[in-house]
């Protein structure tokens, strides 16, 4: 098995959904015999949209309050590039906030 790692994404409660298809097409969550495998907690994203940003919720210059979804999943490095590539093409953000870090094999 290719160096696991984690992803941590932030989306919109209204379309996490589209985003684990999206993700998991693309080899997010793969563990064993199974596809598609992640977690999501609901929380409240906060961000201001600066001037030159166009944001797909609020405005320009004031705070914003969102209902959002945190999903976890773990990615095959081989398949991290496109998983990427698929998260910012199904995100509504003009910036997704996600982050990734290696898993530490537990087996060695």
């Amino acid at each position: 098995m290719s160096q696991l790692h984690a992803l941590v994404i932030y989306v919109p409660d209204t379309h996490y959904e589209a985003l684990l298809s999206a993700i998991g097409d693309a080899g997010a969550g793969r563990i064993g015999n199974y596809s598609h495998c992640s977690f999501v907690v609901p929380g409240t994203g906060r961000f201001t949209p600066l001037p030159g940003a166009e944001p797909f919720i609020g405005a320009v210059g004031a705070g914003e309050q969102v209902p959002e979804i945190r999903v976890e999943c773990v990615v095959e490095e081989e398949m991290l590039d496109a998983v990427v590539l698929a998260l910012r093409a199904a995100h509504p953000y003009e910036e997704p906030a996600f982050m990734t870090w290696p898993v530490d094999d537990w087996r060695r």
